[in-house]
């Protein structure tokens, strides 16, 4: 009698023929949350690498009769005096108008009066990255001239929405590029010295030791209100994303060295070492694929922080400094109050900025979850 074998027994699936990355993929499809983070936040540097393009206008354009301006609703439906209406993207003309009494100026809707807005038109000219002359925007007035707030104006009449759009290139790419710093020096001091010990473990280990010491919120404004004040946004940009990047590199640091003294005695690396590795082979193809997870959790968890301490510097007034528009810029111009009792649209940027670092959140905590091993084999 032969004993017959169930064929479903004998195929493997998908999964046990993946990838690691794979199947860190397929584990992080699952985190709804993480998902939802992951888009929003490709969306928001989407928006910063094509802000020029996708603000209906030049960010620092002012008008002196828009000044406050309230913000206005995007109408499809466009109804005319005869009562015939038409599929036509609008919004309803407001005009200034002065209370008798308290002298307060208020917008009033004027129906007699449409902006027509097309996709794709002839706005402001501008320079696509600097490079690429431009005049087409996503959405723009159709007759040239014409303006419209969908977000309201600020107190020198500039269109809300064009500056929180290009506040986001500035406010995401600080948080991406100073993380890339302090991830940078956080591998390499913080793999020496876990991998070496010894007098290099206590050497910089004592410099971080010496870094965490310092109140990070005083250090930051003392950092920051040394820089010059002559110096051009660009060098003051760069400027504040290093001194970030300085004081953020210790935490990553000594969770990097806490993973390579637990791993640099284990019997996978022993072995790669006996069989003649080189150090940098047995560290970057032995010892970091194993640590993933630490490495993903720290990084996404130290943008969204670098984006609030950017804007907490900015708010007041010892970070990025006008013309360079990013959301702590912006908030700081709200701090008055006529923005609380007449303008609160001009705290979109806070809703911006809490958008950006619930969805990196989100998105760290998936990354980590499916780069863990551990939580893998327990689902």
């Amino acid at each position: 009698m032969t004993a017959t074998v169930d064929p479903r027994l004998l195929t493997t699936s998908a999964d046990d023929q993946a990838s690691q990355w794979r199947l860190i993929w397929i584990a992080f499809r699952r985190h709804r949350l993480a998902m939802t983070g992951a888009i929003i936040v490709l969306t928001l540097y989407f928006i910063g690498a094509f802000a020029e393009f996708l603000a209906p206008f030049d960010p620092n354009a002012s008008s002196s009769k828009d000044i406050y301006h309230p913000p206005q609703m995007l109408r499809l439906i466009d109804v005319d005096a005869n009562g015939d209406w038409a599929l036509r993207l609008h919004v309803e003309s407001m005009r200034a108008q002065r209370d008798k009494f308290t002298l307060e100026t208020k917008f009033v809707p004027d129906p007699s009066a449409k902006v027509y807005v097309s996709f794709f038109g002839k706005g402001d000219s501008y320079k696509l990255w600097g490079l690429i002359p431009m005049e087409r925007h996503l959405i723009a007035p159709a007759k040239p001239g014409e303006r419209f707030y969908l977000l309201g104006a600020d107190r020198l009449g500039r269109d809300m929405l064009s500056r929180i759009i290009h506040g986001t290139r500035v406010s995401m790419s600080i948080g991406l590029i100073g993380v890339s710093l302090s991830l940078m020096l956080g591998l390499i001091l913080g793999g020496i010295s876990g991998y070496y010990g010894g007098l290099i473990d206590m050497a910089v280990q004592r410099v971080v030791e010496l870094i965490l010491s310092l109140p990070t919120i005083p250090l930051w404004l003392g950092l920051s209100a040394a820089l010059p004040q002559t110096w051009s946004p660009l060098q003051r940009y760069f400027a504040i994303t290093v001194i970030l990047s300085l004081v953020a590199w210790t935490e990553l640091a000594r969770v990097v060295r806490g993973r390579f003294l637990a791993l640099r005695n284990e019997d996978f690396v022993i072995a790669a070492r006996l069989d003649g590795g080189s150090t940098r082979r047995i560290i970057f193809r032995h010892m970091m694929p194993s640590m993933m997870s630490h490495i993903i959790a720290a990084v996404t968890l130290a943008i969204p922080v670098m984006i609030i301490a950017e804007t907490s510097l900015s708010f007041l007034g010892l970070g990025l400094m006008p013309p360079t528009i990013s959301w702590g810029v912006l908030l700081k111009e709200a701090q008055n109050i006529r923005s609380i009792a007449q303008a609160p649209w001009l705290f979109a940027p806070g809703a911006a900025v809490c958008l950006a670092v619930l969805s990196l959140n989100f998105l760290g905590d998936g990354l980590r979850d499916a780069a863990d091993p551990y939580v893998q084999d327990s689902r």
